[in-house]
């Protein structure tokens, strides 16, 4: 199997099962001739994340693949551990090995979904040996015509007492669960930090990117939603409902813990503009920036990204490598890329996801 170094791969779909429903609108972007929702409702994008499922169809599920030269379909691990430093960078090679540290996603959902919370890297580190907790950011891209009302759960505006939270994680009782938050209202193009620690959920009906720590730790305190009972091994990670409960940061939150405010980081000569939606003012787990090309770019950025497009059309170049681009394509561009060309005669835009401030 011929695995060739490329600056750009071009990313196909990547469907991964979830215990909740959605993936209707993932559908219609893939032109599926019956789009509906199901239990397909996330995208993973340049995945080097195994799902960890109840039922393991593939043992592959999770792992972003591409079509190589010769039409055969690879693993991109496999592309990334033949050249880590070409595709991840030397710095981040040497801090991190091959481990990509982030995980983005395309989510659809048609409920919503479970609450749920995860660890801090902290809390990690000191009570389950691993080095990353699980903080994550939510971009929404759009909202299902049927939803008047569109949200998210994020932290308890109105925390329970450890003791309730036990009691009510124990019974299910999720009226006084649900009591415990607001709904925060989300339109497109809103973008939230959720920390680790912090109890969520998204709501109903939203399209959106997520981006995450690439660790598979999560506490679900709810226990069935869309017909489908967790099994006992999916909700305290394996550690019991009394450990878990130290995940829980139980200190009250507003909405203002969470909307981050994007900020200009650069302005081209042809009118195009890169914006900075998540910095390392806010985490070092990650960065996401935007970027509306107006007429052509050439611009460099330190260290690999994922580029998923919102929306427009237009190229992206590198070295004589030159990709179409269109509303919802995803392209990795490694961290020895060095000058990136962007050509639009229609607006092109984008985000940029890259991985952890070294």
């Amino acid at each position: 199997m011929r695995l060739t170094r490329n600056c750009l791969l071009a990313l196909q779909a990547n469907r991964v099962w979830r215990s909740y429903l959605g993936g209707r609108s993932l559908d219609e972007i893939e032109g599926q001739p019956l789009p509906a929702d199901g239990n397909f409702p996330e995208d993973w994008i340049a995945s080097l994340t195994l799902a960890n499922n109840p039922v393991q169809g593939d043992p592959d599920e999770g792992l972003a693949k591409l079509t190589n030269e010769d039409g055969e379909l690879v693993l991109f691990s496999d592309l990334v551990e033949s050249d880590p430093e070409f595709y991840l960078g030397k710095e981040h090679v040497a801090r991190f090995g091959t481990d990509m540290r982030i995980l983005a996603k395309y989510l659809d959902s048609a409920i919503r979904l479970h609450f749920q919370v995860h660890p801090t890297a902290a809390f990690s580190a000191k009570n389950l040996g691993v080095n990353k907790g699980k903080t994550e950011a939510y971009v929404i891209l759009a909202i299902r015509d049927e939803i008047e009302q569109p949200y998210i759960y994020a932290g308890f505006q109105r925390p329970p007492s450890k003791g309730d939270l036990r009691k009510w994680i124990e019974t299910q009782d999720i009226a006084s669960l649900e009591a415990c938050f607001d709904k925060i209202p989300v339109k497109v193009g809103d973008v939230f930090l959720i920390p680790g620690g912090c109890p969520h959920a998204l709501g109903e009906g939203i399209l959106m990117v997520e981006l995450m720590e690439a660790s598979d730790l999560v506490v679900r305190f709810e226990f069935e939603r869309g017909g489908y009972v967790l099994p006992e091994e999916s909700r305290f990670m394996g550690r019991g409902l009394d450990f878990c409960l130290n995940v829980f940061d139980l200190r009250p939150k507003s909405v203002a813990d969470f909307a981050c405010q994007p900020r200009v980081l650069h302005e081209f000569a042809d009118g195009s503009v890169q914006k900075l939606l998540i910095g390392e003012d806010r985490t070092r787990c990650f960065e996401a920036r935007s970027t509306r090309i107006e007429k052509a770019v050439t611009k460099s950025e330190d260290g690999f990204y994922i580029l998923v497009v919102t929306a427009g059309s237009g190229t992206v170049e590198i070295g004589g490598q030159v990709c179409e681009l269109k509303q919802y394509d995803r392209v990795f561009v490694a961290a020895e890329a060095g000058e990136v060309s962007f050509k639009t005669h229609a607006g092109l835009e984008f985000l940029e996801l890259a991985g952890p401030v070294l």
